[in-house]
């Protein structure tokens, strides 16, 4: 249930253009959102992508905390606030996460601002 496979993971290039090109978005502080409908075949809802800009953290040890708690955040909540939600509805759905924050926070502040996102892209897919 809380597990976070292979498959869940957006890396089709052409799926990441699509989704940057065409997608909308949304910002919700730290993060940033991008999403897509999707009518390709997935095994999950969900394929998803995480990303710190360089620019911001030069060190890659401070992207890959930062994305490491990222990914850890979505994990625990995703099944609750977002699945249930688009299973409910058949949709199937690519997602694009940045953090766009100036400092790294205590995992505390991952948490409550990504279950945050998450109900604003389950109000925003049922749209």
């Amino acid at each position: 249930m809380y597990t976070f496979k292979k498959e869940e993971r957006l890396c089709n290039k052409k799926l990441i253009d699509g989704l940057f090109h065409n997608g909308s978005s949304f910002l919700c502080y730290p993060y940033k959102a991008s999403w897509m409908f999707t009518d390709g075949e997935q095994q999950f809802p969900v394929q998803i992508v995480f990303s710190v800009a360089k620019k911001r953290y030069k060190r890659a040890v401070d992207r890959n905390l930062v994305k490491r708690r990222m990914r850890e955040a979505y994990r625990l909540n995703k099944q609750a606030q977002l699945y249930d939600v688009l299973n409910g509805a058949g949709k199937k759905l690519v997602l694009s996460i940045s953090y766009i924050g100036k400092e790294i926070s205590p995992y505390e502040f991952f948490e409550k601002k990504m279950l945050k996102l998450l109900i604003q892209l389950a109000g925003e897919a049922n749209k």
